[in-house]
């Protein structure tokens, strides 16, 4: 799990061989004229989701790992807080993955919360738990899915 401030997103570049796609992108719109859907940057391989999510509370947000993408999450507008489990303690170690929707579920709180702002991003790897959109009025967001 990566946690930072968009001014320094480019220097997450080389993490994978996708994440200048995304970048690009991410540095060159105006994140706070998107409306909320869908942009494919690269066809199953880079997809910008803009999300309107509800108000959702820390026994409502359930820790999740994906298996086939990253994800970085931008909150837009509103504040939202993010639960993180390494992924190995996520519980139970056996919970389905669903490759449709390429996510597994867990039970339980997340270990750990932090708050991320608008001007800030979230990364999460395949081996992160992490359980998003804790808000108590909501949150617009950008959730970047990148192909590992």
């Amino acid at each position: 799990m990566v946690v930072d401030t968009l001014e320094n997103l480019k220097k997450y570049s080389a993490l994978n061989p996708l994440f200048p796609c995304a970048i690009e992108y991410l540095t060159s719109t105006d994140l706070s004229a998107l409306e909320v859907g869908k942009v494919v940057l690269r066809e199953n391989d880079v997809i910008v989701n803009i999300q309107q999510t509800a108000s959702k509370t820390k026994e409502a947000a359930k820790l999740e790992t994906h298996n086939d993408f990253i994800d970085i999450q931008i909150p837009l507008v509103g504040v939202e807080v993010m639960g993180y489990t390494p992924g190995e303690e996520c519980k139970p170690a056996d919970a389905l993955y669903n490759a449709e929707k390429d996510i597994t579920f867990f039970e339980g709180l997340a270990k750990d919360y932090i708050t991320v702002r608008p001007g800030m991003f979230a990364i999460f790897f395949p081996q992160d738990g992490h359980a998003p959109g804790i808000t108590p009025e909501g949150v617009k967001k950008i959730v970047v899915k990148i192909r590992v």
